[in-house]
């Protein structure tokens, strides 16, 4: 259990988990929006194909930023604009529940930056060097 532990925390620390778990529920909140009953929606018909559409582009692009973080950038560029486009298109952006949800999640993902390598250690000052200040070698 331990090793599994383990596991997760250094899988989810080496791509931007915060920013796609906001993604994800941001776009199944907006994606179930219209699919509820008809006294809780602003508008029916049409207007439920854009939402539903946008919610998928929205998981998917978590899972991508999940998946595949070399591409967080542009995922979380895109979650912020399809966000903000579901705010007119889609019910108040899932009554600004999921848009709030779909801009935080694109800023975490593009801000998030991998961890850097550790840089190799210098040598220290008690270890005798070959390299001689004046140029000369041994």
């Amino acid at each position: 259990m331990l090793l599994s532990r383990r596991r997760w925390r250094r899988w989810r620390r080496g791509r931007p988990f915060w920013g796609g778990l906001f993604t994800i529920l941001a776009g199944v909140w907006i994606c179930l929006l219209p699919l509820a009953p008809l006294k809780i929606m602003l508008q029916q018909g049409v207007a439920g194909i854009p939402s539903v559409l946008m919610g998928l582009v929205m998981i998917v692009l978590g899972l991508t930023a999940w998946f595949s973080p070399a591409q967080r950038a542009l995922a979380g560029v895109l979650t912020t604009l399809i966000a903000t486009a579901a705010l007119v298109l889609s019910n108040l952006g899932g009554f600004l529940i999921g848009t709030l949800l779909g801009i935080l999640g694109g800023g975490l993902m593009f801000a998030w930056q991998p961890h850097a390598a550790a840089p190799p250690a210098a040598p220290s000052p008690t270890t005798p060097s070959h390299h001689d200040p004046q140029g000369a070698q041994p």
